[in-house]
Parts: structure tokens; C-alpha cells; sequence
């Protein structure tokens, strides 16, 4: 219970710098196992660069899983993440961490900063050209010189700071002396004079959960404290101390494991990961304003790690485009401007660009259009139900201290096929929303084209319209009717009757306050009668 995965990550690296000490180290999820044998010599040829491997903190590896559907019906692959956005982030700062699959420099781990390179000597002047110096400058030199004799001595400055450095070294990294001297040897190794029973007893200290009481683990060292998803967190600090990291895709995948493929399961980890980028969000830690003192971290790497925070929060106009097609069936009104207006040429042309990109994206990452497709769906899915969740569930956390947990209970289901729990039904409030905007938008069609048939011809040309949008988002949340229907095409009564509530109260308020019709201004009858 000390900090979930964070904390006993923690306890690993203080235990294996005691006994061993190596450099570096693989991180792995216990559902991973390693599918290519050289994926960590591919690593060290990245932080064994002469070059620039001084400058790496970790190599990441795409995540690849076993055991998905051949449709991966609700995109858990993350293909576009792993094989568009990652890949884009390598030739910025580089990749954010995501917790498993991962090479790390111990370095790094430690809150230290990357080495820098060695400043460019001085050119010497004689002082006969204006260009290469001049002699206020030596002068002033020399009068420093004369204040302190150690000044100009070599290594002042560094044995300055070495000092002061050990000073804070316990209350940085803890009571063991074992350890802070470890974490001084910047190649690996443990001290050959010390003995295997003590270093035994060194571990069993420093692996205690009182260890890192008044230090600085989870704060500035290892991985950091505040976030159920402690792995963007990480990542974030080091980049910020002017880090890079590196995204290693090799043609055999390095690592492999295991996904939900359950619709529930699979939005509820959805919900994990938008929760934790919401507590990241309004945290200190927030990419927003975390992070410029040095100037290390570039701009459009802040940038993206700005995006990781707030696309939760994208959850609410998403709801908002969803709900309004049916709006417009139900009412008779279309929300889009019509094409002569300048509105529509610019609307026109941000969709066009955005085209132009998502398919040049394509080409260049050799994604897939099914797979981008899935992608698109899902984004829709986890937007109007696990990132919506996501957000109340944070602001209620940030403003009320109210921990609200959205569980799962399961119904088990004995089925011999691979891939039964890919129809396996487990109820949780996650499926409402996504349910309430398909009945809104089913009954939108159904009432659209009634009236159609009641005005005659003249009303259907507004009416494709209209149909266009409302089709556009039943497509987008048909793999999550598919999961609610199961493989007996039955959908649980539960979650019918809470979203049919929904629909009907949403309807009825709509109607009530029927913002579209403009309301005319009359005599009171009641003053003047009929006769006014």
C-alpha cells in the first residue's frame, strides 16, 4: 500500500543499487515478457553512445500485446499512439514514458542532472586587436585573482560544491551510507571490500517503507508520488532537467503482454489513465507551469506533455457535438451555417487540413486506415464516457476531497472460445452515457425522418444533412453497441432503463426550454381579455 507500483519501484532500485548496482535497468509490467532476445542490446546502443548517450535517461519500447481480437474491436493496440505519436516525440525530446518496456540510466533515476559538454577554450589574446579581448576584462580578472588566493587554484569551485553536496546527501537520499555511495559510482559496481552478509543487511534497511521518510523519494527521485499514473510524472521530471529519451522500434517486437479486451475492463483502464492525467493537471507537476526554470525542456515537448494532461477535459465538447445532431432532428433546426457564408469556407477548409494531416500521418507511420479507424471510434467511446468520468471524478477530488471508485463486478461466463471475454458483460455506470447518446440520437433519426414524410419532399434536402451528423456519431459508437449487446445481441435491462431515463428527461427539459423558438412578445390577455 506504500504508493502502489511507484513505491515498489522505488524499493527495487535502492535494493538493487545495495547488491548489485548495474547502471541500468529494465522495467517490465508483470503481464510482459521479453519477445526479442536482443532488444536490450538494442537499448545499450543507445545509452553506450560515445556521442550523445551521456545525454539519455531511458529507451522506450512500444507496447505490443497478445491475445487481442483480430478487429481489435475497441483499439487496444493504441496504434496510433505507439506507431504516430511516439515516433513524433523522438525527434523533439523524445518519447514520455509509459511505464513498462523500458531501458533506464540509474543516473537519471537519481535526480541528477545530464553531464554537460566541455565549454569551448577560450582564444588567447595579446591584446593588439580590439576583436579578441580586451585588457578591462584581464584586468578585473586579475583583481579577482588578488582577493582570493584559491580562487584560480583548479577544482576550487567543484570541491566547493562537492562539499556542500555531501552535506545534503542523506537528507537527499536517505540514512544508509551504503547506498548514498552507490549512487556517487556513476558506472555501477559495489565496493569490492564490502561483504554479501552486509550488503544483505544494507537491503533489508533501505527497502523498509520508513526509509523515505523526510528524503526525497517520490518528490525529486525515482519514480514520483501524486499520480496514478506515476510513469508520465517520471518521465516529465527528467525531461525537465534537461533529459532526453529515445524510442527504439525494432522489426520483432522487444516486449509483449497482455490487454483487456472486455468493453468494461478496457474502459475502466481508460478511466485510470484520464484520472491520473487530470491529478497531473491541477497537481504542481503540471506541464502547464512546471518545469521553466533552466529552460531545458523544449517547447513543443512541453507542448505534448500538455496535450497528455488535458485531453480528458476534450470529453466535454465531444458530449456536447455528440448530443447536438439529435438536437437538430428533434427540433427542426441545423446548427451549421449555411456553404455561401464565410463561415463554412473556414470550417471547409479546418477539416480539409485535418485530412491532409491524418493521411499523411498514414503514409508516414504505415498505420493502417482500419487500425486508425478503431482508433477514431474508441477516442469517441473513452471521450463521452471514461474521460468524462475522469473529469468529475478529479474536480470532485481537487475541490471536495470526495475519492469516488468506479468498479467493476464481474459475471463470469464459461466458454471454452479464445476470445469469450471479448462478449463477457460486467456492469459499470462507464456504459450510461455512451448507451444515453445512441437512444438520443436513434430516436433523432426516427423523428427526423417522420417529419420528413409528413412535409413532404421539400423538407428531406435539410433533413441529409442533419442525418449525416447523426449517422456520423451512431458509426463511431457502433463497436461499443456491438459490447453491449454481447454475443446473444441482448442488451442488459440495467443499463436500457437508466439510459432511456436519461434520454426522456434530457428530451423533455429540451422541449420545455426550447432555446431555438423565439419567444414573441404580446398584450397580457389576462389584463384585457380575449378581446385585446
Amino acid at each position: 500500500q506504500h504508493h502502489k507500483k511507484a513505491g515498489a519501484m522505488n524499493a527495487l532500485v535502492r535494493v538493487s543499487a545495495v547488491l548489485t548496482n548495474a547502471p541500468f535497468m529494465l522495467n517490465l509490467d508483470c503481464d510482459h515478457y521479453i519477445n526479442n532476445s536482443k532488444a536490450v542490446r538494442e537499448a545499450m546502443c543507445f545509452l553506450m553512445d560515445p556521442q550523445t548517450g551521456k545525454k539519455v535517461c531511458y529507451v522506450q519500447f512500444p507496447q505490443r500485446f497478445d491475445g487481442i481480437d483480430r478487429h481489435d474491436r475497441y483499439a487496444n493496440r493504441n496504434t496510433v499512439f505507439f506507431d504516430i505519436n511516439m515516433k513524433g516525440l523522438d525527434g523533439l525530446q523524445g518519447p514520455v514514458y509509459v511505464g513498462t518496456g523500458c531501458v533506464f540510466r540509474r543516473q537519471a533515476l537519481y535526480g541528477y542532472e545530464p553531464p554537460k559538454r566541455p565549454k569551448r577554450p577560450k582564444m588567447v589574446s595579446c591584446d593588439c586587436c580590439p576583436c579578441f579581448g580586451s585588457r578591462k576584462k584581464q584586468e578585473k580578472y586579475k583583481t579577482g585573482a588578488e582577493g582570493d588566493a584559491n580562487a584560480n587554484l583548479p577544482g576550487y569551485e567543484d570541491d566547493q560544491e562537492l562539499l556542500m553536496s555531501q552535506m545534503n546527501f542523506e537528507k537527499k537520499f536517505g540514512q544508509s551510507a551504503i547506498f548514498v555511495t552507490s549512487t556517487l559510482m556513476v558506472d555501477g559496481g559495489v565496493p569490492p571490500s564490502s561483504s554479501p552478509a552486509a550488503l544483505l543487511k544494507e537491503a533489508i534497511h533501505v527497502i523498509s517503507c520508513g526509509y523515505e521518510d523526510k528524503t526525497e523519494w517520490g518528490t525529486e527521485l525515482g519514480w514520483i508520488y501524486g499520480s496514478i499514473t506515476e510513469d508520465i510524472l517520471t518521465g516529465f521530471k527528467m525531461h525537465c532537467r534537461g533529459w532526453r529519451s529515445i524510442y527504439c522500434m525494432p522489426k520483432r517486437p522487444a516486449f509483449k503482454g497482455s490487454a483487456p479486451i472486455n468493453l468494461s475492463d478496457r474502459l475502466n483502464q481508460v478511466l485510470r489513465w484520464a484520472l491520473g492525467s487530470v491529478e497531473i493537471f491541477f497537481s504542481r507537476h503540471s506541464p502547464l507551469w512546471y518545469g521553466y526554470k533552466g529552460g531545458k525542456l523544449k517547447f513543443l515537448e512541453r507542448f505534448a506533455y500538455v496535450n497528455t494532461t488535458v485531453y480528458p477535459f476534450t470529453s466535454l465538447p465531444l458530449l456536447a457535438y455528440c448530443i447536438l445532431p439529435a438536437i437538430c432532428l428533434l427540433t427542426g433546426k441545423f446548427i451549421m451555417p449555411t456553404i455561401s457564408t464565410f463561415a463554412s469556407l473556414f470550417y471547409l477548409a479546418l477539416f480539409l487540413s485535418i485530412f491532409a494531416t491524418g493521411i499523411l500521418e498514414l503514409k508516414w507511420s504505415g498505420v493502417s486506415i482500419e487500425e486508425w479507424w478503431r482508433n477514431e471510434q474508441f477516442w469517441v467511446i473513452g471521450g463521452v464516457s471514461a474521460h468524462l468520468f475522469a473529469v468529475i471524478q478529479g474536480l470532485l477530488k481537487i475541490l471536495a476531497g470526495i475519492d469516488t471508485n468506479f468498479t467493476v463486478t464481474s459475471k463470469t461466463v464459461d466458454d471454452e472460445d479464445e476470445f469469450s471475454e471479448l462478449y463477457t458483460f460486467k456492469w459499470t455506470t462507464l456504459l450510461i452515457p455512451p448507451t444515453t447518446i445512441l437512444i438520443i440520437n436513434i430516436v433523432g433519426v426516427v423523428a427526423g425522418i417522420s417529419d420528413a414524410i409528413n412535409n413532404g419532399y421539400q423538407s428531406w434536402g435539410p433533413l441529409f444533412g442533419k442525418l449525416f451528423f447523426a449517422f456520423w456519431v451512431i458509426i463511431h459508437l457502433y463497436p461499443f453497441l456491438k459490447g453491449l449487446m454481447g454475443r446473444q445481441n441482448r442488451t442488459p435491462t440495467i443499463v436500457i432503463i437508466w439510459s432511456v431515463l436519461l434520454a426522456s428527461i434530457f428530451s423533455l427539459l429540451w422541449v420545455r426550454i426550447d432555446p431555438f423558438v423565439i419567444k414573441a412578445k404580446g398584450p397580457d390577455t389576462k389584463k384585457c381579455g380575449i378581446n385585446c
